[in-house]
Formats: structure tokens, C-alpha cells, sequence
């Protein structure tokens, strides 16, 4: 478990970070991503865990020693930055064998757990290649065996996937985090991306000015953002009003069951969490297309409402200047504060 309390980490006269406190570990699961928009902490909290920035305040345990007199080798984590920072001119063995050998692992024992990295990274046959013939994703999954050789206590991944396209990006993410399961070591990924974040995590913290505002799983954090900034930075793009009664829940875009009790309540709402059809009878919130966008996950349209515009999801037929009704999906619609 990684604790920690009332850290206060700054640049010059700039607190970057101040008063956070964080657990890690408590919840179980193997991979954390600490999610949040730039320029909020991640990198300078990692930073931090790792004894690369100085404290200005608190203390950060692992497994419960203090890790404030603890020098960035001793700690035993693995860190991969966005670059991968691979060692140039050399193989790929050589960068793989780079932790092992500054612990003085036998040769053998290196030849063999370098070949156990590679499988794992799925790079079998890359042993003599030079870093320099590597694609940007077989240069981070270097970078990630490089990491996980020496069996670290924890990983640390610093925005690891920043630099490849949205494709490989998402299949990538699948792959680290198969591969950190499998290997067994408690994993904290920074990101800025919440797809990146929902396909490798088991529990997701969201940051905001240096200070962790919620930690849940995947599922419950799209569901129950803990209030309006983490609604709208997690993608509700609308926030309105609206009055539970009887499990159903009435606002002024139409209603929706949710489970929940009776009682004023506030919900975000994503573009997928309205349906635009086709204008049938009058017992619906209607709006007017004013624009339509087709996306690989379907036609999104921009509507004009009583309430303001919003987005909404739309099949193929409906198009821009058309009146719609508008019709809520329980499942997508956020709860905010519960």
C-alpha cells in the first residue's frame, strides 16, 4: 500500500502541490491511473513517489516505511516516462539488462530474465535489435521491460502512450496493463485520457490543482462523479436539475428510471446519454438539429433546447434543421455528489 499525507511539493516559491493525501492500494486491484487535465500535479506527484522531486511537506509510506530518507535506487519502483528514455546505440537486450546488471545479477540469471521480459512485452525476436530500428510502441514496451526486469515493489508510468497515435495508443493500453497483471506489480499509470484510463485501470483517481478530488472504479466514477467539475472534465458537457420520484427521475429534458431515492438530485449528461429520433408524438422534450456530425461511434448532433444546446446521439436519418425528441438512457446519465 502506498500512502500518502499532507505532501506539499513546489518549484521555487510555487506550490504545485499542496496538502494532498492519497492512498493507494486499499481498494485492491493492480493498476491506479491517476487521471486529470495537464498541468494539475500527476507527473510532479509521481515525481514525488518515486524520490525524484523533494517534499516540501508530508510523507510518503510504502507498505508502511517512510520513504522521506529512502534514495531513488533503494525505493525498488520502476518508472517509464512518456519518451520510454531508452538508451541509444544499444540493443534492446542491453537497455533490458540495464536494472539487473546494476544489482549484480549473475550473467546467466540476466540472459534469462531479459528472454522472460521480451515474451512478456511480446518481443521475442528483438533481442539484438538496435532501440533505434524500434515503431514508438515497441520503444515503450521496451521501456516497460526494462522496468518490470528488476521485479520492481511498484510501477510508475508517466503518461506512457502520450506520444503514439489514438489506434495503437488504445491497443497498447490493453497490453501494459495484461502485462502488469501478469506479472504482479502494483502498477500507477498519469494520464490525461479517459479512455486511456478506463481500458488499463481497476480504480481511476481524478486530480485537479494538486489535489486528489475522487477515487472509484471505472464504472462508478463515469456514474457518480463527486460533484460538477469532475462531471464536466469527465465528459458531461450538460448539467441540469431534476426531481426524483418513485425511481423516476424528471428533468427539463424528459425523464429517466433511475434507482435512486425520492429527492432533488443533479445529473450530468454526456452526448450519449440522449437520443435524438425522429419528432413522433408531443409527450417528449423536442429540439431542432442544428447540427450533425458523423463520428466512428455514430452520428452526434447538436440540438437547440429550452435549457440551451446539448449533444446527443442520432441515427443516420436525422439531419440538421430537423425537430427531434429527445429521450434520456439511464444507464449514461451521471449522478452528481451521490
Amino acid at each position: 500500500m502506498l500512502e500518502i499525507t499532507d505532501v506539499a511539493v513546489g518549484y521555487g516559491s510555487e506550490m504545485v502541490i499542496d496538502g494532498l493525501t492519497w492512498t493507494v492500494g486499499a481498494q485492491g486491484g493492480v493498476l491506479t491511473a491517476l487521471l486529470g487535465p495537464s498541468g494539475c500535479g500527476k507527473s510532479t506527484l509521481l515525481r514525488a513517489i518515486a524520490g525524484l522531486e523533494p517534499l516540501a511537506r508530508g510523507d510518503i509510506r510504502f507498505d508502511g516505511d517512510d520513504l522521506a530518507d529512502v534514495a531513488v535506487h533503494r525505493r525498488d519502483f520502476g518508472v517509464v516516462f512518456q519518451d520510454g528514455q531508452l538508451f541509444g546505440g544499444r540493443t534492446v537486450t542491453s537497455n533490458v539488462a540495464y536494472g539487473l546488471r546494476m544489482r549484480r545479477w549473475p550473467r546467466a540469471q540476466i540472459g534469462e530474465r531479459v528472454a522472460q521480459m521480451l515474451e512478456l512485452v511480446d518481443l521475442p525476436g528483438f533481442a539484438d535489435r538496435r532501440v533505434g530500428e524500434l515503431s514508438g510502441g515497441q520503444a515503450q514496451r521496451v521501456a516497460l521491460a526494462r522496468a518490470l526486469a528488476p521485479q520492481p515493489r511498484l510501477l510508475l508510468l508517466d503518461e506512457p502512450l502520450a506520444a503514439l497515435d489514438r489506434g495503437l495508443r488504445d491497443q497498447l493500453a490493453v497490453d501494459i496493463a495484461e502485462i502488469v497483471r501478469e506479472a504482479a506489480t502494483p502498477t500507477i499509470v498519469v494520464t490525461h485520457d479517459h479512455t486511456e484510463a478506463a481500458l488499463m485501470a481497476d480504480s481511476i483517481s481524478v486530480m485537479r490543482a494538486g489535489a486528489i478530488v475522487q477515487t472509484a472504479p471505472p464504472g462508478e466514477l463515469w456514474r457518480r462523479p463527486a460533484d460538477e467539475w469532475t462531471a464536466g472534465f469527465l465528459g458531461c458537457r450538460t448539467i441540469v436539475d431534476a426531481r426524483v420520484s418513485g425511481g423516476v427521475a424528471s428533468c427539463s429534458l424528459g425523464s429517466v428510471r433511475l434507482n435512486l431515492p425520492d429527492g432533488d438530485r443533479r445529473i450530468g449528461l454526456r452526448a450519449d446519454s440522449v437520443v435524438a429520433v425522429p419528432e413522433v408524438d408531443g409527450t417528449a422534450s423536442t429540439a431542432t438539429v442544428l447540427r450533425a456530425i458523423d463520428l466512428p461511434t455514430g452520428r452526434q448532433v447538436r440540438v437547440g433546447t429550452d435549457v440551451g444546446e446539448i449533444d446527443a446521439m442520432a441515427s443516420d436519418d436525422v439531419m440538421t434543421g430537423d425537430r427531434v425528441a429527445l429521450r434520456l438512457v439511464g444507464e449514461r446519465v451521471a449522478v452528481i455528489g451521490e
